[in-house]
């Protein structure tokens, strides 16, 4: 099995401690595009944080503190803020069916924005507020301690959660990217146009405990001021890592879909070439009264190979020589590429395997 590299570990220790809902990074783009965790900047920013924070029972900050003094943004950088330009009325999105309307708090621009205004199809021109590439981000802070994911209260008009109010928005305005604030965490929201959405919440709480560490440089990593402005090259900004890691996503969902079938086919022949052999007996009854369990039944075969395949490679499988030595899916594969390189001419005759099979899935069953 091979072993994982330091960076792109680094990269899946803190994505399993936050536990991400949908796709946001993938911790291989990050790796590619030279992402990586600093445990020294993480180091530090966790000390910035634990004084920001000091005396502070919940642990809070203000949006303009997490900013300002945690991720180095400058007061001018926000739309909507006291240092910063005005913010367009074009980002706020009317709900007249519910007598209430979007809007963000802040809306971060866009570094890669293109000018002014850009031509239309009808030869007329949009104003530049309008256009959702000329926003990174839009932000929308919420009382402190407010749940993102359920109605507040108090809420009138559209009762929905801010996280689905912030999602709608996005969508509405064409901006991909939102953050979502409660004073006490912090949600990367990543929702393109005509794709699924995805988010990862950082709970300040969390980021500055000892083990918040990586959390914290991933936090620096991912929205730190040289990430949201034109410092770095157009490659490796926020944007253009959350683009790149679902188009990755979905080369790898291709790349593995014609695997699936692929073995699938491979399986069927087996299955085929066993009926042949008892000459019908094997599926004759199955056949004839329910042939659809055929498909149902290797499609399942192939899904808990898939499971236990992950498993093993994340180590959530016994380590002990009984099971690695007897059970073990990726043992099985050792041993019969082995017996293939040795005995290639019996090997269509061996049914061990099957039987292997079967034993390690009802004994994780």
């Amino acid at each position: 099995m091979a072993r994982l590299s330091p960076e792109l570990a680094a990269h899946q220790e803190w994505l399993g401690q936050i536990q991400p809902v949908g796709l946001v990074v993938s911790a291989s783009v990050l790796v590619k595009q030279n992402v990586f965790v600093d445990r020294q900047e993480g180091t530090e920013r966790q000390l910035r944080l634990r004084e920001l924070i000091a005396d502070r029972d919940p642990v809070s900050l203000s949006f303009a503190e997490l900013t300002r003094d945690l991720l180095d943004w400058p007061e001018s950088l926000l739309a909507g803020s006291p240092g910063g330009p005005e913010l367009p009325e074009a980002l706020t999105v009317a709900l007249p069916e519910y007598n209430d309307h979007l809007s963000p708090t802040f809306a971060l621009p866009n570094p890669d924005a293109p000018g002014e205004s850009d031509a239309q199809s009808d030869g007329s021109t949009l104003p530049s507020a309008a256009r959702g590439n000329d926003w990174l981000a839009l932000i929308v802070c919420v009382p402190d301690g407010a749940d993102l994911d359920r109605p507040r209260a108090e809420q009138e008009g559209w009762r929905a959660s801010p996280h689905s109010r912030l999602e709608r928005l996005l969508r509405e305005t064409g901006v991909p990217v939102g953050l979502l604030f409660n004073g006490t965490s912090v949600r990367l929201v990543y929702a393109p146009r005509g794709e699924s959405s995805g988010h990862l919440t950082f709970l300040l709480a969390h980021l500055a405990a000892t083990q918040g560490r990586p959390m914290v440089s991933a936090l620096w990593a991912l929205l730190g001021v040289q990430r949201v402005t034109d410092v770095l090259p157009d490659d490796q900004r926020l944007l253009a890592l959350l683009r790149e890691s679902r188009r990755y996503q979905n080369e790898v969902s291709t790349a593995l879909a014609g695997q699936v079938l692929e073995a699938l086919w491979e399986l069927l022949r087996g299955f085929q070439r066993a009926d042949d052999a008892s000459k019908g007996d094997l599926l004759r009854e199955l056949l004839r009264e329910s042939p659809h369990e055929v498909y149902g039944g290797l499609l399942t075969t192939l899904m808990r190979l898939v499971f236990i395949l992950y498993a093993e490679d994340r180590g959530l499988m016994p380590a002990g020589d009984v099971y690695q030595g007897n059970y073990s899916l990726s043992g099985l594969f050792s041993r019969l590429r082995e017996d293939q390189s040795r005995y290639s001419d019996t090997m269509d005759a061996r049914y061990g395997a099957w039987a292997h099979l079967l034993t390690l899935f009802r004994l994780i069953h």
